[in-house]
C-alpha cells in the first residue's frame, strides 16, 4: 500500500513538472497527453472595428457636453481669404458631397495653415434643388438632433480628439490601411496607392482584384508625385495573415464584393481571383470564402448566435455610411444597433469596440495633422472607444491613427508588428483602465434598432465616391 502511494506521488510530481514546462495537462487514456491552448488571460478577447465614412470632429461632434469635458472641437473655420466662417448646421444626409482625394487634402491643408477648405470641389446630387450647394458648404456641422447615438457613445465612453486618418486621401486606400497599415502595392514598395480607382464602367463598385482590366489607380511617390498608375490589385502582408497564423478567428463584414470599401478584394492573396489579374471576376480564396461576409447585418445575428469572431471589421452599406450625398441618416442607429447587440450579450465583458470614420470627407477641421511623409498622416476623424474597460467620459488627446487600432490588436493577441503604420503607432493604452470596475453597459438610445436593420429588405447602396 505504501509502495502504491509512493508511485502515485512520483507520478503526480512528474506530471506537474511536465505541465509547468509545457503548459500541457496530463491526460489519461490513449497512452498520451491531451493538449490544447491555454485559457485566454487577456481581459479583451474580442475586438470590433466599426468603420464609418467621411467625417471630422468639427463636423460631427459639436457636442456641448463633450466640449465641456475638454474635447478640441471648434465651431468656426478660416477660409482661403483669411476670413473667419462660423460653422452652420446641416443634416447628416446632405444632397452634395465634397472632394476628398489627395489634391483636396493639399488644398485644405495649405502647408499647415488649414485655411483652404473652400478650395475643395463640391458636387451636388443629380436631384438636388437649384439652391445646391449652400453657402460655405465645407463649413457646416451635423445638427445634434440627428446624431444622438454618437453623442451618447462619445460622452459615456472614450472619445479621441487626436485620431488622424493615416492616409491623405479617400476611401479606397483608407480601407487598405485599416486591415494592413499601408496601401503600398507590394511589401517592398516605397509608393502608396493614393486615390480611388478610375476607368471601367463602374470603378467604385467593381474595384480591387476583380476590377475590369482597364481600371487603374494612382500611386504617390516619396516626392508627392502621382504620375504612376497601376491595376488596383496588390499584395503584401495584412493583419489577417497574422490572425490566421495564430489561429485567431476573424471576419470582415461588408455589404458587397467589389466596392472600394471592401479592403480584402484588393489584396490578391486574400481575394485569389478566379483568373489571374486583371481578368478575374470573382474572389475564390479561403480568406474570402471563409471570413469575408457579404452581408453587413450578419454581425448582428453572429452576436445573437454566439458566433462573434475574435476580431471583426464592420463596414456599412451606403445608406448607413454617413457618407455625404449618399446616406439616408441611419448611420447613428446602425452603429448603435451593433454596440447594443454586444452590450446586451455575454460578449460585453471582454470586448473592445473601436468606432472610427475612414476619411475626413472634405469637411472643415481646424487641427493640422502631423506629417510623416508624402502621404501620411491625413486629417482628423472621430474615434470612440467602447468597452467595459474604456475610461468613462474620457477625452484622449494622444495622437492616434488607424495604425493604432492595428497595434492594439497585435499587442492584445500577442502578434508581431506588420512593420507598416502600426510599427510606430501608439497602442491606445491611454483609452483603457483594466484595473477599473468594469463598466455596466448602458443601452444606446436610437430611432432604429437591430430589428429594423435585420428586416430591412431595401437593396444596399454602394459607394458613389466622386
Amino acid at each position: 500500500m505504501a509502495r502504491s502511494k509512493m508511485l502515485f506521488v512520483w507520478a503526480l510530481l512528474i506530471c506537474t513538472a511536465v505541465f509547468l514546462v509545457s503548459t500541457n495537462g496530463c491526460g489519461g487514456g490513449g497512452g498520451g497527453s491531451q493538449t490544447g491552448p491555454p485559457p485566454p488571460t487577456q481581459k479583451i478577447q474580442h475586438v470590433v472595428i466599426i468603420f464609418q465614412e467621411n467625417r471630422t470632429p468639427d463636423n460631427l461632434f459639436q457636442d456641448p457636453k463633450l466640449i465641456a469635458a475638454g474635447a478640441d472641437i471648434q465651431n468656426y473655420g478660416i477660409n482661403s481669404h483669411g476670413k473667419k466662417i462660423t460653422l452652420t448646421p446641416t443634416t447628416l444626409n446632405t444632397n452634395y458631397d465634397l472632394g476628398h482625394g489627395h489634391a483636396s487634402f493639399l488644398q485644405m491643408y495649405d502647408n499647415g495653415n488649414m485655411d483652404g477648405a473652400d478650395q475643395v470641389s463640391v458636387k451636388c446630387n443629380p436631384n438636388a434643388p437649384p439652391s445646391c450647394p449652400p453657402a460655405n458648404p465645407w463649413f457646416q456641422y451635423v445638427a445634434p438632433s440627428g446624431i444622438g447615438p454618437y453623442f451618447q457613445l462619445a460622452e459615456t465612453y472614450t472619445f479621441g480628439d487626436r485620431m488622424f486618418q493615416t492616409n491623405q486621401g479617400p476611401s479606397f486606400p483608407a480601407h487598405q490601411y485599416i486591415i494592413s497599415g499601408t496601401s503600398a502595392p507590394s511589401a517592398s514598395s516605397n509608393l502608396f496607392v493614393s486615390e480611388n480607382p478610375l476607368g471601367g464602367p463602374d470603378p467604385f463598385h467593381y474595384a480591387g482584384c476583380i476590377a475590369p482590366p482597364e481600371e487603374t489607380v494612382a500611386l504617390i511617390d516619396p516626392n508627392g508625385s502621382e504620375s504612376q498608375q497601376i491595376y488596383p490589385c496588390f499584395d503584401h502582408p495584412t493583419l489577417t495573415d497574422e490572425l490566421n497564423t495564430a489561429a485567431i478567428t476573424w471576419k470582415y463584414y461588408a455589404p458587397s464584393a467589389g466596392i472600394i470599401w471592401n479592403g480584402p478584394n484588393a489584396i490578391e492573396h486574400m481575394c485569389v481571383p478566379n483568373v489571374a489579374p486583371p481578368n478575374g471576376t470573382v474572389c475564390t480564396g479561403s480568406d474570402w470564402t471563409n471570413n469575408v461576409v457579404l452581408l453587413s447585418t450578419q454581425v448582428l445575428t453572429d452576436i445573437q448566435n454566439g458566433q462573434l469572431p475574435a476580431v471583426s471589421w464592420v463596414i456599412p452599406n451606403g445608406q448607413s455610411s454617413d457618407h455625404a450625398g449618399g446616406n439616408n441618416g441611419t448611420g447613428p442607429s446602425w452603429v448603435a444597433s451593433v454596440v447594443n447587440a454586444i452590450g446586451n450579450s455575454s460578449y460585453w465583458s471582454n470586448t473592445a469596440i473601436f468606432i472610427a470614420w475612414d476619411d475626413w470627407g472634405g469637411w472643415y477641421d481646424h487641427v493640422a495633422p502631423p506629417i510623416k511623409n508624402s502621404y501620411e498622416y491625413g486629417f482628423r476623424v472621430p474615434l470612440i472607444v467602447v468597452s467595459p474597460y474604456a475610461k468613462a467620459g474620457y477625452v484622449s488627446h494622444v495622437t492616434h491613427h488607424f495604425g493604432s487600432i492595428l497595434k492594439y490588436i497585435e499587442e492584445n493577441f500577442s502578434l508581431a508588428s506588420l512593420g507598416y503604420a502600426d510599427a510606430d503607432a501608439d497602442d491606445l493604452s491611454d483609452c483603457f483602465n483594466y484595473n477599473q470596475t468594469p463598466l455596466v453597459f448602458q443601452n444606446i438610445s436610437a430611432p432604429m434598432d437591430a430589428k429594423h436593420f435585420l428586416e430591412d429588405k431595401t437593396p444596399p447602396t454602394d459607394p458613389d465616391d466622386d
